[in-house]
């Protein structure tokens, strides 16, 4: 004789705290969760359209709408002011692609300053021996925030062919921190105009308010 399988308890059996059923005490509660529910996706039948910001017609051609990230981004991507630092043969390829041929100030990066307080980048254009290493590091130092620096060749970015030799400094990246590495030895202007135009997205990318500037939070809050 087959055994007889019990059938499980149904919501009205189900124990509760109260002694009573559990559909009885949550019955009118599920109704009129239904009711509001029901009557929200009869009411829901559209999308919710944003209204358009209207600018008058004699502001329509001179007001622009940004973030503040946004256009002061822009703005230092496109003034960027390297120091005139010439370590060597790498510092000729640099100097020819300021040239009209490579014309580098189509980036607003020609102007080379004599003073590092008036530059925001540093290209290490060479070889960095131990002997200029303290140069370096006094010349970044004096650099204004925020400051950018692009390594120039691979003598510069690992030793190059001086790799582990006694009087070089292999990778200016153990000096100070470097943003674009280009490579090459030496890398033509045009390589160098590469790594401006990456160091150029690399600062739009940026968040001035967030990162480089608390104080900027608080005129904005």
């Amino acid at each position: 004789m087959a055994e007889m399988i019990p059938t499980p308890p149904g919501p009205e059996q189900l124990p509760s705290p109260y002694g009573i059923p559990l559909t009885v005490t949550t019955n009118q509660m599920d109704n009129e969760e239904g009711e509001v529910i029901e009557r929200l996706r009869a009411l829901a039948t559209e999308q919710h359209v944003d209204e358009p910001i209207e600018v008058p017609e004699s502001l329509k051609r001179s007001v622009l709408v940004t973030s503040l990230d946004a256009l002061l981004d822009w703005g230092r991507s496109n003034s960027v002011w390297p120091v005139t630092l010439g370590l060597a043969c790498c510092a000729f390829e640099m100097i020819a692609a300021v040239m009209p041929r490579f014309d580098q100030a189509r980036f607003g990066m020609e102007i080379f300053r004599a003073s590092p307080r008036q530059a925001d980048l540093m290209i290490v254009s060479g070889t960095v021996t131990w002997k200029m290493a303290p140069v370096v590091r006094r010349i970044y130092e004096q650099m204004p925030n925020p400051k950018w620096v692009i390594s120039m060749g691979v003598c510069a970015t690992s030793g190059g062919p001086y790799f582990q030799g006694y009087s070089v400094v292999p990778g200016v990246n153990r000096l100070v921190p470097v943003d674009v590495y280009v490579p090459g030895c030496p890398p033509r202007p045009d390589a160098l105009l590469h790594g401006l135009l990456k160091l150029q997205e690399k600062i739009k990318r940026e968040s001035l308010v967030r990162e480089r500037e608390p104080r900027l939070r608080k005129l904005i809050s």
